[in-house]
């Protein structure tokens, strides 16, 4: 009998303190007025400890750079584009970046000769040059981004932002893949992200397409040096309130759609540089899509 108070007193000793630290744990969904609690402080410090997968270098036996196309008029990319008037519980892609800028995150500026971003300090916009970047168009004075010349410091112009980001409906990432032998893994990341511009034409009907595009990428951003802020910000649901993901777990689970744009090759030119009819451009992303696939596929014998 004394062997049986002494088991039990042992398991109410180690139970009731795990029970009562999952009950301070537990997380409401409502919070005291009745409305759906957003979870803003558990947020922020989820932003400081972003995981990240170091790979080492001589793990990494195959890798290649691919640019594509997130264009967010496809149903898929909605929840990227939305909602076009901030609120304070969502926010765009796009016034994450603006509002990621205004923080203090480096921007880089687009080379005029190739898509191909460079993150060196030398090239980083600031001051009038940033504000430049993101005018509404070529002949107005209005700018998404004010710098004050005194302080530097960096604030959003909103009475011309629904104007702005209505013509802002693509982005252009930059992606590695690559197959780790340490864990016979193929790995994809994306190193770098830019906002593109509509009003700069990127018709794939010209041979001048190319310098088009080029001309519709506005800058570049690092995309790990974006991530904190994309950790912090729910995206848009779509159909389902109680799903939320970040933009950070949004892009990390790839939920997401594009299209292949070009990849990086000796001759340091993309799709649009060397193939003008729509079905034949096609037909080079299915075929380098397709050579994506086999490299891992090639990889293991059968």
């Amino acid at each position: 009998m004394k062997k049986y108070w002494i088991a039990s007193l042992v398991i109410l000793l180690t139970v009731v303190p795990n029970l009562l630290f999952a009950q301070v744990k537990q997380v409401p969904f409502f919070d005291s007025k009745g409305m759906i609690r957003l979870q803003t402080t558990e947020l922020d410090a989820l932003a400081d400890t972003i995981a990240v997968v170091n790979h080492r270098a001589d793990d990494v036996v195959w890798s290649r750079v691919v640019y594509r196309i997130i264009d967010m008029r496809e149903k898929q990319n909605y929840q990227l584009y939305f909602p076009l008037r901030p609120n304070d519980e969502y926010k765009s892609l796009f016034r994450v970046m603006l509002e990621a800028i205004a923080d203090g995150v480096p921007v880089y500026k687009k080379n005029s000769r190739e898509i191909k971003p460079s993150f060196v300090d030398s090239l980083q916009l600031k001051g009038t040059e940033l504000s430049k970047t993101f005018a509404y168009n070529d002949n107005s004075d209005y700018n998404l981004l004010l710098v004050n010349p005194i302080t530097q410091q960096i604030t959003l112009e909103n009475t011309q932002y629904r104007n702005y980001v209505k013509n802002q409906l693509k982005f252009l990432i930059q992606e590695i893949i690559f197959f780790d032998k340490h864990t016979s893994r193929m790995y994809s990341k994306i190193m770098s992200i830019a906002p593109l511009y509509a009003l700069q034409p990127d018709n794939i009907e010209s041979k001048e397409s190319m310098a088009y595009f080029r001309g519709s990428v506005l800058c570049w951003f690092a995309f790990d040096e974006l991530r904190p802020y994309l950790a912090k910000q729910y995206v848009i649901p779509n159909g389902n309130e109680t799903q939320r993901l970040t933009y950070d777990e949004f892009f990390s689970q790839k939920i997401y759609s594009t299209y292949l744009l070009g990849d990086s090759n000796m001759f340091n030119r993309m799709l649009l540089e060397y193939v003008v009819n729509p079905d034949k451009i096609r037909k080079e992303q299915k075929r380098i899509d397709t050579e994506l696939m086999n490299v891992e596929q090639d990889i293991w014998e059968y």
